[in-house]
């Protein structure tokens, strides 16, 4: 059963934004797509399951970004 989940990002201005938050968000384990508005600074990730927060923000810092709690 897939779950989607949306985040709020900080910081992203453009469309490398959106690739590099995009790319690092990806590679958390059971992630199986990432939509990125800009606009809104919205970030929807769609997993196979459940996945811990922690994880998804970390990928959000690791590219450079601030996750809003």
């Amino acid at each position: 059963m897939s779950t989607a989940t949306a985040y709020t990002v900080a910081g992203m201005t453009c469309g490398h934004c959106v690739s590099a938050v995009t790319e690092e968000v990806e590679r958390v384990a059971g992630v199986t797509s990432v939509d990125v508005d800009l606009k809104t600074g919205t970030v929807t990730v769609t997993s196979d399951g459940p996945v811990d927060a922690a994880l998804i923000q970390g990928a959000v810092e690791e590219a450079g970004y601030e996750l809003k709690q």
